[in-house]
C-alpha cells in the first residue's frame, strides 16, 4: 500500500458532497450540491475545489476513500437492474410473505411493502438442503439449465440465488451459478456469500438486494475509476463499508450491498474519535444532513454494531416496515430530518416534517433553484440562524423572501401564523422528532439518554444541537472542527477491516470444539483476505458468538477469546453467555439448553491510540461586533446574538449564547441556556450554564 501523507475523503448524501483532503495533517474540505445524474460529477468539483486551496495537484494524493447513498437511494427508489431471483422449490414467495408481523397492529389497512423482486421474475428448482446440512435431494441441473434459458430471453440485468439452509451448506448454490453463469453473462449473487446467516427471508432480501443494485454501483465505481484517473489520480480508492471498514473497490462491486450505509458509518468513525481524543465512554452521536438525521450511541469508544437493519421503511419510520438487509452494520436510528426535509400541515390541522425532501434538486425554497415547498433550512433562515449572504461558505445564496413565501403558504396560511410563527413551529416539531427518535433509541438499548455528551455534526446539527440537548436534558455538546463535513472526515479515520459471519445452529452442552475451530479459522482467513487486500498493517481480531437457549426466537452477543477451543472450555463459555443474558434480562434462566446460532470475526486494522486532552469547561469571555436579532425558542422570542466567527476564536474563550458562532460549511446556534468554549484543538464545548 501507498504512503497515506496525503488522503481525502468524499461522501455523497442526498443534498450535499462533501470532501475533506487532509494534506499531511492540514485539513481542506468543501460541500457542494449533490448531483443525481451523475454522482461522480460532484466528487471531481469538489476535489477540484479542496486541491486548489492546498495547491496540490491530483496526483500528489496517496488514497481515496470515499462512501455513497448510492446503493441505499437504489433500493428506496427501485432503480436498480431488473433481476431474477433463483431459489429452492416451494420458496418463492418468501420475500412476499416476510415474516408475517403486523408491524402496525391496529392498521386494518395495513399495506405491506412490494417485494424487491416481483413475482413473475422468481424461479424455483428442485433440491433441498436439511437444517444440519445435508443433501436431502439432489439440485435440479436441467431444471436449472432451462431456467438460464427464460432468464436469457427475459432482458434480466442481473442474477439472485438463493437456497434453503445454504448457511449450513452452500454446495447447491455454488453449483447452481457454475450452470447459470455457463449460459449467462451476468453478475450472480448467491446468499451464502453475501449473507450466511440464517433466517431465509432476511437472506434471501439480501441477496435480492446486493444483485439488485450491483449492475448500477459496477458501473459508477467504474465510471468515478475512470474519471479520476483522466484527472490525474494514481492512487488507491477504497470504499467504507456498513460495519465503518474499508474495503476495496473491486470488494464493493461485488458486494455494493454492505455499501448501504457507508456514509452514516463514516459518521459514527468521526464521533467515536472524539470520544476517545477527550477520553468520553458514554456518547450519543448526532449527524444531521440535508436528508436525515442519524442517531448512534456510543460507549467505550466504539459505535454500537448490529447484524441487521431496515432499508427505505414506508410506514412512518415504523420498525419492520421496510426492507431487512442482513449484514454487519453500525447501529443507529434514522428519521427523515434533514434540512431539506419538507413540511406540511395534516387533515388533524398538525404540522409534519419529512420523510420527503427537497433534496439538492430543487432544494429548498431558499435555494431560488425551483423548489416551492418550505424545508427546515427555511424555517432555520425565518428564525434568524443562517447568513443569506454567507452559507455553504457564500456558494449559495439563500432567498429568505422565497423561504417567507412558501412557510407561509404550506404552514402559516393553513394555521393563521405569521411567518416567524410557522418557521418556530417547523423547528420545534423537527427538534421534537429528533429528540423522540433519541429517547426511544437509548431505551430500546437500556439506556439514559441523558448520561451522555453530545457530538454533532453534518451541515444542519450545529443549527438544532443546543436545542435538541435542552429537550433531553443533556448538559454538554461537542462541535468539533469540520463539523459539516465530518462524514468525510470520519473516512480518513477508517481502518481497513471487515467482518465475515457464518451461522451453524448447536448447542454447547458436548460441543464440538473441533468443528469450531475449524469454523472459525475459515472465518478468519475469509475477513482478513479483505482486509489484506488493503494494507499489511498489525490487524485485532475480535470472535462473537450468538447464542440463545433453545426455544428462543432471538440470540444475544457473546464475546469469545481468540484462540483454539477445547472441550475443557465449555464452562467458560456457558458462565460467558448466563453472565451477558443477565446483563440484557436482569438474570440467567436456569433449565433450558443453550445454543450457537451464529458466528462472527471482525478483522481491523490496528491505529495507534491519539494524544487524549482535558474537555476545559471555562474560559474566557468574548465580545462580538456582528450582531442580529434570531428567534431563541428557550425565551420565545427573538434576541439580540452575537455573531462570531470560528477561525477568529482561540483556545479558552468562551461565547455566551444566545450567539451564533460560524463557520464556511455551518454554523452553531447557542440558544440562551448555553455559552461555548473553545478547546484546545479547537472543538466548541457547547456547556449549559450553570454545569
Amino acid at each position: 500500500m501507498m504512503g497515506q501523507d496525503i488522503r481525502l475523503g468524499a461522501d455523497i448524501g442526498g443534498t450535499f458532497t462533501d470532501v475533506a483532503l487532509d494534506v499531511r495533517g492540514t485539513l481542506y474540505s468543501t460541500k457542494v450540491l449533490t448531483n443525481h445524474a451523475a454522482p461522480e460529477q460532484g466528487i471531481l468539483d469538489a476535489i477540484a475545489i479542496v486541491a486548489q486551496d492546498a495547491g496540490i495537484a491530483l496526483s500528489d494524493v496517496d488514497l481515496i476513500i470515499h462512501g455513497t447513498t448510492l446503493a441505499t437511494n437504489a433500493l428506496i427508489e427501485r432503480r436498480g437492474a431488473r433481476t431474477a431471483f433463483v431459489t429452492t422449490e416451494g420458496f418463492r414467495d418468501v420475500i412476499e410473505m416476510r415474516t408475517e408481523n403486523r408491524y402496525e397492529q391496529y392498521d386494518l389497512g395495513i399495506a405491506l411493502p412490494p417485494p424487491l423482486i416481483p413475482r413473475e421474475d422468481r424461479y424455483t428448482v428442485k433440491g433441498r438442503i436439511s437444517a444440519q446440512g445435508e443433501v436431502l435431494q439432489p439440485l435440479d441441473e436441467e431444471g436449472l439449465a432451462a431456467i438460464a434459458q427464460r432468464i436469457k430471453a427475459g432482458g434480466y440485468g442481473a442474477v439472485a440465488i438463493g437456497f434453503i439452509h445454504a448457511y449450513m451448506n452452500d454446495a447447491h448454490e455454488r453449483r447452481a451459478r457454475d450452470i447459470l453463469a455457463a449460459q449467462l453473462d451476468l453478475p450472480i449473487s448467491l446468499s451464502a456469500e453475501v449473507s450466511p446467516q440464517m433466517r431465509e427471508f432476511e437472506r434471501f432480501n439480501t441477496v435480492c438486494a446486493n444483485a439488485y443494485v450491483r449492475p448500477l454501483m459496477a458501473s459508477y465505481l467504474k465510471r468515478l475509476q475512470s474519471r479520476l484517473l483522466e484527472m490525474g489520480a494514481r492512487c488507491p480508492v477504497y470504499m467504507i463499508h456498513s460495519g465503518g471498514g474499508l474495503i476495496s473497490v473491486d470488494t464493493a462491486a461485488q458486494f455494493p450491498v454492505r455499501l448501504v450505509e457507508s456514509g452514516p458509518a463514516g459518521g459514527a468513525i468521526f464521533a467515536a474519535d472524539i470520544a476517545r481524543r477527550f477520553g468520553l465512554a458514554r456518547v450519543v452521536s448526532y449527524d444531521m444532513g440535508g436528508t436525515t438525521a442519524k442517531i448512534c450511541l456510543i460507549e467505550g469508544f466504539q459505535p454500537q454494531t448490529a447484524r441487521t437493519f431496515e432499508v427505505a421503511r414506508t410506514y412512518r419510520f415504523c420498525k419492520g416496515s421496510g426492507m431487512p438487509i442482513s449484514i454487519p452494520v453500525i447501529e443507529m436510528i434514522e428519521i427523515g430530518a434533514g434540512g431539506g426535509s419538507l413540511a406540511w400541515v395534516d387533515a388533524l390541522g398538525r404540522i409534519q416534517v419529512g420523510p420527503e425532501s427537497a433534496g439538492s434538486e430543487p432544494g429548498p425554497a431558499c435555494y431560488d433553484r425551483g423548489g416551492q415547498r418550505p424545508g427546515v433550512t427555511d424555517a432555520d433562515l425565518l428564525l434568524g440562524k443562517l447568513d443569506p449572504d454567507n452559507f455553504a461558505g457564500g456558494k449559495i445564496r439563500l432567498s429568505a423572501d422565497a423561504s417567507r413565501a412558501a412557510v407561509l403558504k404550506d404552514v402559516g396560511e393553513p394555521l393563521q401564523l405569521d411567518a416567524q410563527g410557522a418557521a418556530f413551529g417547523i423547528c420545534d416539531v423537527v427538534d421534537e422528532n429528533m429528540a423522540n427518535a433519541a429517547r426511544v433509541h437509548a431505551v430500546e438499548n437500556g439506556k439514559n439518554i441523558a448520561e451522555n455528551t453530545m457530538i454533532a455534526f453534518g451541515g444542519a446539527a450545529p443549527l438544532h444541537a443546543a436545542r435538541l440537548c435542552e429537550k433531553l436534558g443533556i448538559d454538554r455538546c461537542l462541535v468539533p472542527r469540520g463539523a459539516g463535513v465530518g462524514s468525510a472526515i470520519g473516512f480518513l479515520k477508517a481502518p481497513f477491516g471487515y467482518e465475515a459471519v457464518a451461522s451453524q445452529v448447536c448447542r454447547l452442552a458436548g460441543f464440538d470444539s473441533a468443528g469450531l475451530n475449524t469454523l472459525l479459522a475459515d472465518l478468519k482467513r475469509t475477513a482478513e483476505g479483505f482486509v489484506r487486500e488493503g494494507t499489511q498493517a498489525e490487524v485485532g481480531r475480535e470472535i462473537t458468538a450468538f447464542m440463545r437457549y433453545a426455544g428462543q426466537g432471538w440470540e444475544i452477543p457473546v464475546s469469545l477469546p481468540d484462540r483454539e477451543f477445547s472441550p475443557a472450555d465449555e464452562a467458560m463459555i456457558e458462565a460467558a453467555f448466563r453472565e451477558r443474558y443477565a446483563q440484557f434480562f436482569g438474570r440467567a434462566v436456569e433449565g433450558p439448553a443453550i445454543e450457537f446460532v451464529t458466528f462472527s470475526v471482525k478483522v481491523q486494522e490496528i491505529h495507534p491510540e491519539g494524544t487524549r486532552q482535558p474537555l476545559v469547561d471555562q474560559g474566557k469571555p468574548v465580545g462580538a461586533s456582528v450582531r442580529r436579532k434570531v428567534f431563541d425558542p428557550a425565551l420565545g422570542s427573538e434576541q439580540d446574538s452575537a455573531i462570531v466567527e470560528r477561525d477568529a476564536l482561540s483556545a479558552g474563550d468562551r461565547v455566551s449564547g444566545p450567539a451564533i458562532i460560524v463557520e464556511r460549511e455551518t454554523s452553531t446556534v447557542l440558544t440562551s441556556p448555553f455559552d461555548a468554549v473553545v478547546q484546545a484543538d479547537g472543538t466548541l464545548l457547547l456547556v449549559r450554564k450553570g454545569h
